[in-house]
């Protein structure tokens, strides 16, 4: 996601990415360069060894992958707090996959069902980075023992963002007291913004 308050990209209003206004201007006006439109390989690697498991996809976008969860079986329900954001999944995935998806905002919504897996996709990267202790303190709220925080982690500090990206040590000191890691993979079909920088992580909640 390259920075949108630079001149290269459109002239937004909005500067605050904690704001879904944020969210819904870059969304109307098809600025976004996160938006891989499509199921990355790692995710349709990762979700095969996980059939049937219940997924909270949180900051979905336009929500490709709640789709393919969907027709693999699983209960999946995913979440954008900007309506465009919300709009733009129901428009690409039809009205019969749009109970799929819904507004709301992770840091108060209650899922419909007890999630075996969230998954990160884009989503820590867009949060301000004051917000990461809520992240991880929700992440740990709505994780039971043994479930699985598993997807795509921008690793290394950026200038900028979004994306903002996050140093290994302040990642590991988020979610270690609630998670132990245990799967740690290269990323091979990264879109630009992300190319280089991403990891599959697995993280495990505590019992």
């Amino acid at each position: 996601m390259s920075d949108p308050t630079q001149p290269s990209s459109p002239d937004f209003t909005t500067r605050d990415p904690d704001s879904p206004a944020f969210w819904d201007e870059r969304f109307e006006r098809g600025f976004m360069p996160w938006d891989q439109a499509g199921v990355p390989a790692a995710f349709r690697a990762f979700a095969e060894r996980h059939s049937g498991a219940a997924v909270l996809i949180p900051g979905c976008g336009s929500a490709y992958e709640a789709v393919w969860l969907a027709g693999q079986g699983n209960p999946v329900r995913a979440i954008d707090f900007s309506p465009a954001a919300v709009a733009a999944a129901h428009e690409q995935l039809g009205a019969g996959n749009a109970q799929l998806v819904e507004q709301a905002d992770f840091f108060t919504y209650e899922p419909p069902f007890t999630p075996a897996w969230i998954y990160e996709r884009a989503f820590l990267c867009a949060l301000p980075p004051a917000r990461r202790p809520d992240y991880a303190r929700r992440m740990a709220e709505l994780l039971p023992g043994g479930a699985l925080l598993a997807g795509f982690y921008f690793i290394g500090a950026t200038p900028k963002g979004p994306p903002f990206g996050i140093e290994r040590a302040e990642l590991h000191g988020l979610l270690t007291p609630d998670f132990e890691l245990v799967e740690d993979e290269p990323v091979t079909d990264s879109i630009p913004v992300f190319a280089g920088r991403e990891r599959w992580l697995t993280w495990r909640r505590r019992a």
